[in-house]
């Protein structure tokens, strides 16, 4: 495991510089002059160009680049052109809000793709079967904004229920039962899209693996079916899954962004939204770069779970 982790290492750091020019490329090409966002409409060139040259952007490309990954590297963001503030404290306070609704949103997906996908394999009823890819299709169907729309309307206007945007105002642990009144719509709305994906591919992979000579046989010895998924089948089912399930981190980071729009949530992807109109680069910078390293991370941890699953991957690594 540990050749296998060291070999995929380089392909690991090739992405994330890659990454980090094309973010920092892209960024200088939308329209607009963060010097003069900043200087506001009635600033005279003189004002403009002392605060270009404050900011640093009166120098070469390639210099603002070396200056800005040098302070990635050593931690050092800088300060925000608009927002006001380090950038760490901003990244930080938002990253913590998005990690709380990405988790509860991927363990919602996890949980109704187990459901769905157990019952439809271990008790194979035709309603079962036409239940489950009724609420795949419309998982899939409607998008998060409409999802999102539908749920206040209905659990925060027409019955106010649940809370229809922010955080706890005490913080995440202070009242659990708060904080999930707080996190169930979001939540839903973020994970709906990634339990359709699981559980379609789950259910797949079951039944491949309940098609298999050996399942067969111990069908034939009378072996029930709910002990042959529960203690083999969903074991050898699990690596695509595995991967599937990787690629939903990417989807829940981009749904983020719309999420909490909806619902108030101050994560990353409000902040990106909030940087993005005020031509704050050095926010937008960092929140990409980051949300680009989360999924590379990912990414990589789910290779290593997917080959700890199947030795074939990391013998054929070797």
């Amino acid at each position: 495991m540990y050749r296998y982790l060291v070999s995929r290492l380089p392909s690991t750091l090739l992405v994330l510089f890659l990454a980090s020019v094309a973010i920092f490329l892209l960024l200088r090409l939308v329209p607009g002059d963060p010097a003069t966002t900043l200087a506001g409409a009635d600033a005279t060139p003189e004002s403009i160009a002392a605060i270009r040259h404050q900011l640093g952007l009166d120098t070469s490309t390639f210099s603002q680049y070396i200056s800005w990954i040098g302070g990635v590297l050593t931690l050092d963001l800088g300060q925000s052109f608009q927002l006001g503030g380090s950038i760490n404290d901003l990244l930080g306070a938002a990253l913590l809000n998005t990690v709380v609704l990405a988790g509860a949103a991927m363990l919602f997906a996890v949980i109704v793709a187990l459901v769905l996908s157990l019952s439809s394999v271990i008790w194979p009823r035709r309603w079962l079967t036409t239940l489950a890819s009724s609420v795949n299709t419309l998982a899939v169907a409607l998008p998060p904004f409409v999802t999102g729309v539908l749920l206040v309307l209905v659990f925060a206007v027409l019955t106010p229920l649940l809370p229809a945007g922010g955080v706890p105002p005490d913080g995440f642990l202070a009242r659990p039962d708060i904080t999930f009144q707080y996190l169930l719509l979001p939540t839903i709305c973020l994970g709906l899209p990634s339990a359709a994906a699981l559980t379609r591919f789950l259910t797949e992979s079951l039944r491949t693996e309940m098609r298999q000579p050996h399942v067969l046989t111990q069908e034939a010895l009378g072996i029930s079916r709910a002990h042959i998924v529960t203690h083999g089948a969903l074991r050898a089912a699990l690596p695509p899954v595995v991967t599937v399930l990787g690629l939903q981190v990417g989807h829940l980071l981009a749904g983020a962004v719309l999420v909490e729009a909806i619902f108030t949530w101050p994560g990353l992807g409000l902040l990106v939204q909030q940087a993005i109109n005020g031509r704050d680069y050095p926010v937008v910078q960092a929140v990409l770069l980051f949300s680009v390293a989360v999924f590379v991370i990912a990414q990589l941890a789910t290779d290593l779970v997917h080959a700890k699953l199947d030795p074939r991957i990391r013998i054929g690594a070797r």
